[in-house]
């Protein structure tokens, strides 16, 4: 069972506060670089054509900048991906969420899963030695066993995390159970949970199953719901 944080400090520190959608503009972006910096969540989760202007209002601050790669849907070439990372991390980003090559995946085919995800972390590493890439499998649309193929795969790759969901697919976001899975699979990778957190118990429930990072665009409503 994993420690649960105990004040909205603790719980900031584990919180990728996240504004994804394509219709976000400067001003609700603003918005979410001051919440950053009055809460100090762990990181700024946006769309890449935003990374330049999060990474200036936030310098300075406890909370990085993380851009999507590859994102919604995963579908794009490993060699675009490696270019969209390298340029994020260039740009400032200090971690990629990058999406899985979900076909391949389903698929069974591993060794074109490794490829993608390997491509992406080198591409990473290659700009940023301590920059993080976390892998998101959309595990509403896998099996238990297509989940532990992900989970092999980012591990063999050399990901940091795995992460549940993008939030986007039509199957859904994050369950307990699957967190629980990703825990399991993927040690010794961390687990990021995504997609449908909404609520401080849903967070905590998460947390208790194995998530160590959060992704959430209601992350200010979470920690209001804490008492400290």
């Amino acid at each position: 069972m994993s420690v649960l944080p105990k004040t909205r400090a603790e719980m900031a520190r584990l919180i990728d506060h996240t504004l994804l959608k394509p219709e976000a503009a400067r001003a609700q972006i603003d918005r979410l670089c001051d919440e950053c910096l009055q809460y100090s969540f762990a990181a700024a989760c946006v769309n890449l054509t935003w990374v330049t202007h999060c990474t200036e209002r936030l310098a300075g601050s406890r909370t990085d900048v993380a851009g999507v790669v590859g994102f919604p849907l995963g579908a794009t070439s490993a060699e675009v991906k490696a270019f969209e990372a390298r340029e994020a991390v260039r740009q400032g980003a200090r971690e990629i969420d990058m999406v899985v090559n979900l076909g391949a995946l389903l698929a069974g085919e591993r060794d074109a899963v490794v490829r993608d995800i390997r491509a992406v972390v080198d591409a990473t590493k290659g700009a940023n030695a301590n920059a993080l890439i976390k892998v998101i499998l959309e595990t509403r649309a896998l099996t238990d066993e297509q989940i532990a193929l992900g989970c092999r795969c980012c591990v063999e790759a050399q990901a940091d995390f795995v992460k549940t969901s993008t939030g986007f697919h039509p199957t859904g976001g994050a369950t307990v159970e699957h967190v629980a899975l990703l825990k399991k699979h993927a040690a010794p990778l961390r687990v990021k949970a995504a997609g449908g957190i909404r609520d401080l118990p849903t967070a905590l429930a998460m947390i208790e199953a194995g998530a160590e990072r959060l992704g959430m665009s209601a992350g200010v409503t979470v920690l209001e719901a804490m008492e400290k």
